[in-house]
């Protein structure tokens, strides 16, 4: 399959394979994904070319944030909090959704208990599936080829061997940006009404202001012109997640527990109105709010 095969949602998956892969190359990497380079496509460096060229102007100074330093904070972050809930017994599913072209189930060294679940659309999938060709993965792992959107995805998910009886982890990650507010409740709802007590969650999202700001406006044309603009931001992730039976904590990119040495800007407190912000949502399915 070719990259022409993905549509411009799709593609952003290239964008992070591009960054892992350049991540992987750095002498201070905060991972090693040695499968990352196989997953760019022929457009996955043109794409990172674009974000570093917005990001990095070469006639003023950078007033964008750092996507390379995003990008391998969050894997970095998200890499480690799975690794986590992995070592509970107890846990024994974790389900991507979406999964992109994301290879922790190749890469990273998982417990015999788990059952590791991709969910994404078919396209996606396919193009993954034929770049890792003869790599086998390190957990027992399940695909679920299938648009998020769809009335029946939960259904596939439970026919590919997922319990919702059972806890599970669930990681939306580089995903609650591109779909409007709406979208973002009833995926929360649905993703709700498939755990059980005990089960965790995290997700990245940005906030209202980093998709107002001027100074925002470079990085996002640069989406808007690909045809996947950022469509919703939260100020209050917490109070977001809550309002669907989640009990959440969020942190900023350079707050002591998401930085790795490698957060170049200032995290402005909370309460400061008016700045660019993207948080690191974890937490859990809060007690008394299990499945009915």
């Amino acid at each position: 399959m070719t990259t022409t095969s993905l549509n411009p949602v799709e593609r952003t998956a290239l964008l992070t394979a591009a960054l892992r892969s350049a991540e992987t190359l750095r002498e201070d990497r905060l991972y090693s994904d040695p499968y990352a380079e196989r997953l760019v496509g022929d457009i996955g460096p043109k794409l990172l070319a674009e974000v570093r060229a917005a990001t990095f102007p070469a006639d003023r100074p950078r007033s964008l944030p750092s996507t390379p330093d995003y990008n391998a904070i969050r894997t970095r972050f998200f890499d480690d909090y799975l690794q986590r809930a992995a070592a509970d017994r107890q846990m024994t599913q974790i389900v991507l959704a979406p999964a992109g072209m994301d290879s922790r189930a190749y890469r990273l060294p998982w417990p015999e208990h788990i059952r590791y679940f991709e969910v994404d659309r078919p396209a996606v999938l396919a193009f993954k599936s034929e770049r890792l060709d003869g790599v086998s993965p390190r957990v027992d792992h399940r695909t679920v080829a299938v648009d998020l959107t769809a009335a029946d995805w939960e259904q596939r998910l439970i026919a590919a061997g997922y319990d919702p009886s059972l806890p599970s982890t669930w990681l939306l990650e580089g995903l609650l940006y591109y779909i409007p507010g709406a979208d973002t409740h009833r995926m929360l709802d649905r993703v709700a009404a498939l755990m059980a007590p005990g089960s965790r969650i995290a997700a990245d999202i940005v906030n209202s202001a980093a998709l107002t700001l001027p100074h925002m406006r470079g990085l996002l044309d640069v989406f808007e012109g690909w045809g996947c603009p950022w469509v919703y931001g939260d100020d209050e992730p917490e109070q977001l997640f809550a309002g669907h039976g989640f009990d959440v904590r969020a942190v900023q990119p350079g707050e002591p527990e998401a930085d790795f040495g490698r957060w170049p800007d200032a995290v402005p407190d909370r309460e400061i109105k008016d700045v660019r912000r993207v948080f690191f949502v974890t937490g859990r399915r809060a007690t008394g709010a299990g499945r009915s």
